[in-house]
Formats: structure tokens, sequence, C-alpha cells
């Protein structure tokens, strides 16, 4: 799945610990197996969700730095 066609969670603007706060949140409504991409300007997020989806057991499927933050596709563990 591609970011475009999971739809974006837009995280922009906010500051840590609000993306991992709310991915958290978001995740734990979806079923295992289920991907979430989101998208964040805060520029700890490149480091606080890799680590997030490490210490929860979810995938990491896709990290890329935007213009403005990064981008991340998560598959719920």
């Amino acid at each position: 799945m591609s970011f475009e066609t999971a739809g974006l969670y837009d995280l922009r603007g906010l500051k840590c610990p609000l993306p991992v706060l709310k991915t958290r949140r978001r995740l734990k409504g979806m079923e295992s197996g289920a991907e979430l991409a989101i998208e964040t300007t805060d520029p700890l997020a490149g480091i606080d969700i890799p680590h997030f989806c490490s210490q929860e057991g979810h995938q990491l499927v896709r990290s890329e730095k935007t213009e403005t933050g990064h981008r991340f596709l998560i598959r719920k563990g």
C-alpha cells in the first residue's frame, strides 16, 4: 500500500509527544494488519515514530522525509 492509497492521517503542526499519542490512539481502534499513513512536521517524529513502532510491536513499512517533516506507513501488529 502507498501513502496515497492509505490516506494520510494529518498530524502536521503537532509537537512531541502528540504525534505518537494520536498515532497510538488511532491504531488502537484498527484491526491487526491494517495500515495507517501519517504525516508530521515535528522534527522529533523521525526518531519517535520508529521507536514507538518498535516498542509497541507495529511494523514501520515505509518512512520518508518531506519538505516540511516526515511521512510514515505503519502496519498494526
